[in-house]
């Protein structure tokens, strides 16, 4: 059976957000700056290391406290992961108290503890302050770390890797570091499966006694406290914590740019869009001369809504959901990057169009208003944020972090209303590198890698680890005698026959899938052999449905009914059918090759210009249908087969759209019956 959930499932995301639309085309006037007074945290350090910053701030009765571990970046190599093991298991109770009794206790003050490998946060009602704050402080000194505990941790943390063995976005991030810093740089040095069984439990507890000390820590409080009072609680509590003995260690310098500007190149034969991603180091800290130059520079080119780069790639050619770039500031290595996930068949001119707009930023001068405009949006957002005593206490914590100047934030408005349209083109001609870049494509291949070619940029190979490799080769052999009729015979076969097909008059099938969180998507589905199809989403109490009877046919939505054109009902009555294969068998499709589908061959049939199905070489079976037009390509999974009626369905259907994927899965399927003509009415 073939299941058509797409259009309805674009209405339906599309009339979700009609009524959110705002006016992007006026811009507010700009006020003069504000005069920014930040008021400095009181601050002390304990014997062991420990530097303390403390914000009072008495309009709510709550506090906060943010622990940070200053280690320098570092590699761990074959045991890389060691780091996130020990992470996860901090904060899950203490020597002195279990697990359990810890987040009862946690929970029932209405607080919030976690912890990372680089340090921890809790958050509580002031009046429960004290006792917060010794939970956190013992959760940190006294972590409960169990060999049962390491074991979960262990196996849930391969499970997310094996995850994301066919995420595009988790390739192309692990890939573009790599290659950009190096695998044995600590910015360029990713986990794996292999990795993360290498370490076992004595590594993981050596490797907290060896680096989660109080020597380079910092803890900020911010909230309703007096300054004395969290003085003496914070002592009483951290001067237990002990200072270890200094690990030195050099960081590495940073890798090289590109010798000259290339594409990097992964193929990922899954892939539904292409990550793309233009890069380059960059030498920049918070504290040097060129920052907030390229803080506004940045956002001209790709850092907002409005920025050359989205205005090209999402607004002009439709080609992504959103465009962006950003500009890292590291002591010790950072990059400038630029890209975006776009549809398989505009992925060269989405790098081309890149480029182009890296150029202009670098060769003309930036207009007046379009630099008033974005300097005066980013001053505003400055401003909200230092309604939050979290800011003010992060700006401290940075000025430390950062070896910044005091007045550094005091000054900072000034500093970016200073910089001019000279100052915007002199450091994108500075940071933005063209002429060196790495632009890191992962996609699928057999689509994109022609077109990619003819840029004329050169192309290196690479593999999902980032170890160079062969340019992929899509050519499977076909086998001599077969073709699109033996495709067709072999799929009916394997569902159960054609026999048991002609005694199918309906088919009525419904399923859900998962929106967001907590958000189901439920779907019902009509067909039968008359051209009469029924689908209808509800999301919420909102539905959207579409309706097919015989030679006519309409859709509904938000109240309106509107009318199938003549083309609308040629396409429903296609998809109509309960198993189109068997009209395929007619002749009206054609064979064109076997390519590779999530990992096995599949025979690829062209129905039309838009639309080809590709069935499983071994099992005969239907495993995915890709619809391409200009407007996009979407993809549609089929998987799970169960029999019902003597004919096997898929209970798993997954639906693509844009980088999202839904997967349906099939709550209850009848067979010529729960269908009658009044449905199509």
């Amino acid at each position: 059976m073939k299941f058509k959930i797409s259009i309805l499932l674009v209405a339906f995301l599309m009339s979700a957000g009609a009524f959110a639309q705002l006016d992007r085309s006026k811009m507010p006037e700009p006020g003069p700056a504000p005069k920014i007074s930040l008021e400095k945290p009181e601050e002390f350090k304990l014997k062991n290391g420990l530097t303390v910053l403390v914000v009072e701030n008495h309009k709510l009765p709550r506090v906060s406290y943010s622990l940070t571990i200053d280690n320098k970046p570092m590699t761990v190599g074959e045991k890389a992961g060691v780091e996130s093991l020990i992470g996860a298991m901090m904060g899950n109770g203490t020597k002195n108290i279990s697990k359990d009794e810890f987040n009862e206790e946690v929970d029932f003050l209405g607080a919030r503890i976690n912890f990372s490998f680089s340090g921890g946060f809790a958050s509580s009602l002031s009046k429960y302050s004290d006792r917060i704050l010794e939970l956190m402080a013992d959760a940190a000194i006294n972590p409960l770390l169990t060999e049962e505990e390491f074991e979960k941790e262990k196996e849930k943390l391969i499970e997310g890797l094996k995850t994301n063995e066919k995420s595009v976005d988790a390739v192309a991030s692990r890939v573009g570091a790599a290659l950009s810093y190096g695998k044995k740089h600590p910015y360029g040095e990713f986990t794996t499966e292999e990795t993360v069984k290498n370490v076992t439990f004595g590594d993981a507890v050596a490797f907290y006694e060896k680096y989660f000390n109080p020597n380079n820590a910092y803890l900020v409080v911010v909230g309703d406290v007096d300054y004395k009072d969290i003085k003496k609680q914070i002592e009483k509590h951290f001067s237990k914590w002990e200072k270890s003995v200094g690990v030195d260690y050099t960081v590495p310098n940073e890798a090289p740019n590109a010798q000259y500007t290339q594409i990097n190149f992964v193929d990922m034969p899954n892939a539904v869009q292409s990550n793309i991603s233009v890069t380059n180091n960059v030498d920049l800290e918070t504290k040097d001369a060129d920052y907030h130059s390229v803080l506004i520079a940045n956002r001209i080119f790709g850092g907002d809504f409005n920025s050359y780069l989205n205005m090209n790639l999402r607004e002009k050619h439709g080609y992504t959901y959103g465009a962006r770039s950003s500009v890292g500031t590291d002591k010790y290595a950072s990059r400038f990057s630029a890209g975006a996930a776009v549809r398989n068949m505009v992925t060269d001119s989405a790098v081309v169009n890149t480029l182009k707009e890296i150029n202009r930023i670098k060769t003309e001068l930036v207009d007046q208003e379009t630099l008033k405009n974005v300097k005066a949006a980013y001053v505003g957002q400055f401003v909200m944020a230092l309604e939050s005593p979290q800011t003010i206490a992060r700006y401290a914590l940075n000025i430390k972090l950062n070896d910044l100047p005091e007045d550094f934030y005091t000054t900072y408005l000034q500093k970016i209303n200073a910089v001019t349209a000279d100052d915007v083109k002199r450091v994108a001609n500075k940071y933005f590198k063209t002429e060196n870049a790495r632009i890191v494509v992962v996609g699928k291949g057999s689509e994109v890698l022609e077109n990619l070619e003819k840029t004329g940029i050169p192309i290196k190979y690479y593999d999902a680890y980032a170890n160079e490799t062969e340019k992929p080769t899509y050519d499977i052999e076909m086998p001599a005698d077969m073709d699109a009729s033996k495709v067709m015979q072999a799929y009916i076969d394997a569902i159960g026959g054609r026999a048991a097909l002609d005694k199918v008059n309906s088919v009525y099938m419904t399923a859900e899938a998962e929106l967001q969180p907590g958000m189901m998507m439920n779907l019902a589905m009509k067909k039968t052999v008359k051209n009469q199809m029924l689908q209808e989403i509800n999301v919420m109490g909102q539905s959207q449905k579409q309706v097919l009877d015989g030679n006519s046919g309409y859709s509904f939505a938000q109240g309106q009914k509107k009318e199938m054109t003549e083309d609308e009902v040629k396409e429903a009555q296609i998809e109509s059918s309960p198993f189109p294969e068997v009209n395929y068998l007619n002749g009206d499709v054609t064979l064109e090759k076997i390519e590779m589908v999530e990992g096995v061959k599949a025979y690829k049939i062209k129905v039309d210009d838009v639309t080809s199905i590709y069935y499983n070489v071994e099992t005969g079976l239907k495993i995915k249908e890709l619809k391409t037009s200009e407007a996009g390509s979407q993809s549609t999974f089929y998987s799970d087969y169960k029999e019902v009626a003597g004919i096997k369905f898929p209970f798993t259907i997954g639906q693509t759209m844009g980088p999202r994927r839904f997967d349906f899965k099939i709550k209850e399927i009848k067979v010529n019956e729960g269908v009658s003509d009044a449905d199509f009415d």
